[in-house]
């Protein structure tokens, strides 16, 4: 079982690529709903990696009281990408992203600033940063360092769209840092990861789209990514490394949302909700959700092992610092990718 892993929690403009999904069962009338009569239709924008995760909570949804006549209408595409599309006016009721970053962005305009206010504190789901591998792990990878060594050929996605890109570059970076290293030894970690990078996909998904086809041999991405993989039929397998990052995602309603869009909010963060997260392999943030055996992990049984180091956004300053400092203009990491 895991508490939440003791609760210490996780430029260009691009053609948003979308992915509409009927999820959930479209019935008869329910006015407790919303106002007026017929069916109801809650608009879901996210971030590409939950896609199995929302697809069943969208059907468990309709089963429940609240849910029924209700179907979700979802796009999923990369979070950053998600996010100014949201701003820019496509239509959301729901709005789930990688990182808070691309929530925040919405408030005041399209998200009340009280969103985080709740028992999760906006949180749906957890995860940490993994390496994925070839079946068998042919490179014999075990953590970070292998990563630079000669014939390692990373596949990971593009900071500039991708929140999962963020998440996998901060876990590189602070393996260092949690470790005894100086800032400047991280940096030049950073860069010999980077020289590595053959691959910089525009979200997570995409990224373990060209794993699979063949490109690199080494993927950088969620646990639970790596999971669903695995729970497909996918031929991979992955390393939880002895240092990574807590990923943490947030999930919102937007401003005159209907009475359905939040209560599948509130559906998403109960204890019923969260134990369909973590049989996709999400980490719950709920306290006391029993976990069980989840289907694709390395041990079904033992599903989320605690690293030796979970490095949180908090102890690396928080967003606002970690997106100036790594990911603006004069970022770390800005200027490696510039340079290469």
């Amino acid at each position: 079982m895991t508490t939440s892993l003791t609760r210490t929690r996780r430029v260009v403009a691009v053609t948003v690529a979308t992915l509409a999904a009927a999820v959930g069962v479209a019935a008869c009338a329910s006015s407790s709903n919303g106002a007026g009569g017929g069916s109801k239709t809650i608009d879901l924008v996210a971030y590409s990696v939950p896609k199995p995760a929302y697809d069943a909570l969208g059907t468990a949804f309709a089963k429940t009281a609240a849910g029924k006549g209700v179907s979700v209408q979802a796009s999923y595409g990369p979070s950053g990408s998600q996010s100014k599309a949201v701003a820019a006016g496509q239509t959301a009721d729901y709005v789930a992203f990688s990182t808070e970053p691309d929530l925040t962005k919405l408030v005041p305009s399209k998200v009340d600033a009280s969103w985080n206010s709740g028992p999760t504190k906006g949180l749906v789901s957890d995860s940490v940063v993994v390496i994925v591998v070839r079946k068998g792990n042919p490179l014999h990878i075990t953590g970070w360092d292998d990563l630079t060594k000669d014939g390692v050929k990373i596949v990971t996605p593009d900071p500039a769209s991708s929140g999962s890109a963020k998440w996998n570059i901060l876990a590189a970076y602070s393996h260092v840092t949690a470790t005894g290293g100086t800032q400047s030894a991280a940096q030049t970690y950073l860069k010999s990861f980077f020289g590595h990078v053959v691959s910089r996909a525009s979200s997570g998904s995409d990224a373990m789209k060209q794993f699979l086809a063949g490109t690199g041999n080494v993927l950088i991405s969620y646990e639970d990514e790596a999971i669903a993989a695995r729970q497909a039929g996918e031929s991979v397998d992955y390393v939880v490394p002895d240092q990574t990052i807590l990923i943490q995602n947030p999930a919102a309603v937007t401003k005159g949302a209907s009475q359905a869009a939040k209560d599948f909010l509130t559906f998403a963060e109960s204890a019923q909700g969260q134990q369909i997260f973590i049989s996709k392999g999400f980490r719950p943030v709920l306290d006391g959700v029993q976990v069980g055996t989840v289907e694709g992990a390395n041990d079904p049984s033992n599903p989320f092992p605690t690293p030796t180091t979970l490095v949180t956004i908090d102890q690396l300053g928080g967003w606002s610092k970690v997106n100036d400092e790594f990911f603006g203009d004069n970022g770390i990491v800005t200027k490696i990718e510039s340079s290469s």
